[in-house]
């Protein structure tokens, strides 16, 4: 009876080692890349969203346009050579999207050479009709963005017009965001004419733009919720990442004088002065009920 008892214990713990092993594999696609497992889909996204319809007064300033940069990349490498299938987190993106349009602000989308943004449609909560919605109005502009360096050029000197910046997150915002010139001038003169910059998770690897050339690194004492290197170190293990990255983006926005507010990849959303930040995924809506009052607040 006892030998059946362990035969059976010992049986079913090799199932549930082949079924985590099988699930937790990330899976390849087409072009060689790799998107997040079985088991890290199920741990890590969700099909409806936690979006709060909020009906907020609606700003009717002249500064009522919203830069949005989004990456137009889609794989970024891991140290053993794997590439992430990635691109900016529909989440990230379309929560906060959602609040400042309802709060009276419109889009200006931009890629940095007018290549179609890049999501994780891994990520897409398909059951989220608000989210599918406002993915939906603005799909065009998704697909044919602006150059960004257009912006740099022609519009810059507009800062009477515009009321925030938005860098949303996704691993996609390390691939070309943080090396990205452009970024650094559009950041630089957003802090220079009291223009709102906000971002989340990964986004915040942009402001990194603002010590390329050796450059004094602008938000320098500044506090801001960033998503952890210490969640990204653990995240293969569910194989959510096909590997580890290269570069995190927390310990090196620290390492020039940013104060990280948040430990976990929570919903921590913070403010100092005209930066607006969130911590990951989660900090989504939260992010786009604090930008949207917080815009409104300062401009009306």
């Amino acid at each position: 009876m006892k030998k059946k008892i362990i035969i059976g214990f010992v049986s079913f713990l090799t199932l549930a080692c082949i079924t985590l092993y099988v699930t937790s594999r990330p899976k390849l696609e087409l072009d060689g890349s790799y998107s997040p497992s079985k088991l890290a889909i199920m741990l890590g996204t969700v099909s409806k969203t936690d979006y709060e319809a909020i009906s907020y007064e609606k700003y009717q300033g002249k500064k009522s346009k919203i830069l949005v940069i989004f990456t137009e990349q889609k794989n970024l490498e891991m140290k053993n050579g794997k590439m992430f299938s990635t691109g900016n987190h529909p989440v990230e993106a379309l929560l906060p999207m959602l609040h400042l349009k309802n709060a009276g602000f419109d889009f200006e989308i931009v890629t940095p050479t007018g290549k179609p943004v890049v999501f994780e449609m891994w990520a897409f909560p398909q059951k989220d009709e608000a989210v599918k919605a406002i993915y939906d109005e603005f799909k065009s502009s998704f697909e044919s963005p602006k150059k960004l360096a257009e912006f740099t050029d022609t519009s810059i000197i507009d800062a009477a017009s515009y009321a925030a910046v938005f860098v949303p997150g996704g691993h996609g915002a390390m691939i070309d965001i943080p090396e990205d010139k452009n970024v650094a001038k559009v950041l630089n003169w957003a802090h220079q004419n009291d223009v709102f910059t906000i971002s989340l998770c990964h986004g915040p690897g942009s402001f990194l733009t603002t010590t390329l050339d050796g450059q004094k690194f602008i938000y320098a004492g500044y506090r801001m919720a960033v998503f952890p290197d210490a969640v990204d170190e653990m995240t293969p293990m569910i194989g959510y990442l096909p590997g580890h990255m290269i570069l995190g983006v927390s310990e090196r926005l620290k390492s020039f004088g940013a104060n990280i507010v948040n430990t976990e990849g929570d919903e921590t959303v913070c403010v100092d002065r005209k930066l607006i930040t969130g911590a990951s995924p989660l900090a989504s809506n939260e992010l786009g009920k604090l930008a949207a009052n917080t815009l409104f607040k300062e401009l009306h």
